[in-house]
């Protein structure tokens, strides 16, 4: 009895979803994500020009130095070398980075296995991880409740749910689920059987079928892992700005360094 309770509390309590509505939370979700991805990116682009012009302004002060008869401070002298190697071989390092950014996307568009290994890269990466997790199950979740709840066969809801995973792992377990359910078993074991989703939405899940409203149950999941996505990507993106300023102190303040010390001991060599 109280389960059944709770199957009718949860059913009734904040239900009902449209399809736009669904679109709308779906591209909130990417471009929470985007946002905690390109602007770090970003930054560093910027760092990297920025240090890229005090590498070629380090070098000036060599010819003015040799001339007092002194030689520049080591760390000094490990900035320039470094300099002149960036500028011996700038164009090198160019089209390598060139190649390697055009090979990265040709094996993304061409290769499964690569698509693969970087799913499976990036549901481990420390950091990276709980965002990526929530937001497969949160696309898996929101698309199989709008398909179940338009009246769509669940063996064919879940047909779509694969592709809209966006994740060749969850791409293949949901495969796999979907054969599970048409052999009779529950969606919720079935879910349990692949060990990928959490105790959370299996729970849920299990409740919708028993009270017939599974499509009500998992849009409270996607709910759920929506706003979860939101936090983790706030405190990602918060986590981030504070690293990068911490790198950029420490790479451009390094290098005005760099440059001072020289100054510095060329007053005691002309003293």
């Amino acid at each position: 009895m109280p389960l059944v309770n709770l199957c009718r509390y949860l059913c009734t309590s904040g239900g009902g979803f449209t399809a736009t509505g669904d679109k709308e939370k779906s591209e909130h979700l990417k471009s929470k994500i985007k946002k905690a991805i390109k602007y770090p990116i970003a930054v560093i682009l910027v760092a990297m020009i920025v240090s890229l012009i005090l590498l070629k302004v380090v070098p000036v002060f060599s010819d003015l130095f040799a001339s007092f008869g002194s030689e520049f401070p080591p760390f000094t002298q490990f900035v320039v070398s470094i300099s002149i190697v960036v500028q011996r071989w700038w164009a090198v390092m160019l089209v390598l980075i060139i190649l390697a950014v055009f090979g990265f996307f040709h094996a993304k568009n061409s290769s499964t296995q690569f698509v693969g290994f970087l799913d499976r890269t990036l549901l481990k990466l420390p950091i990276v991880e709980p965002i990526t997790y929530q937001a497969i199950i949160a696309r898996f979740s929101r698309t199989l409740a709008t398909t179940y709840a338009a009246g769509v066969p669940l063996l064919q809801a879940l047909e779509s749910t694969a592709a809209a995973t966006d994740n060749q792992l969850f791409f293949q377990a949901t495969q796999q689920i979907r054969q599970d359910v048409a052999t009779g078993q529950p969606l919720n074991s079935a879910m349990l059987s692949s060990q990928l989703f959490p105790t959370l939405a299996i729970q849920m899940v299990s409740i919708g079928e028993h009270s017939g409203c599974l499509d009500e149950m998992l849009d409270k999941v996607a709910l759920y892992y929506e706003n979860e996505v939101d936090n983790a990507a706030e405190g990602l993106t918060s986590l981030m700005e504070t690293v990068i300023m911490v790198v950029l102190w420490l790479l451009i303040g390094g290098l005005v360094i760099a440059m001072y010390l020289p100054i510095f001991q060329l007053g005691s060599v002309i003293g």
